[in-house]
């Protein structure tokens, strides 16, 4: 196992959920629920599902699409929203 590959992608998708609004659901589930192990279960469940399909969709995309040119696009893409969000926050309303 590639520890430092496994180590990065916990760091980078634990960075990335915090706050997010998939957290924010389990945080509101869990305040209402008496049995917070079934939304521990439940929510670690889903997210365990949509990497799964992160990762063999990542297999997939990578036979057709060199691995570089996926980084590429992804760090393109980021920047894009990035700008659109300053953007939009910056608009008067």
């Amino acid at each position: 196992m590639d520890w430092k590959l496994a180590s990065a992608t916990f760091a980078s998708v634990f960075l990335a959920e915090l706050g997010d609004k998939t957290q924010l659901a389990t945080l509101s589930l869990a305040a209402d629920a008496k049995d917070r192990w079934a939304v521990l279960l439940g929510s670690a469940g889903a997210l365990v599902c949509t990497s799964l399909i992160a990762v063999l969709a990542g297999g997939l995309v990578a036979r057709i699409i060199p691995p570089h040119w996926l980084q590429r696009g992804a760090g393109v893409l980021f920047l894009v929203l990035g700008v659109w969000t300053l953007w939009g926050a910056s608009a008067p309303r």
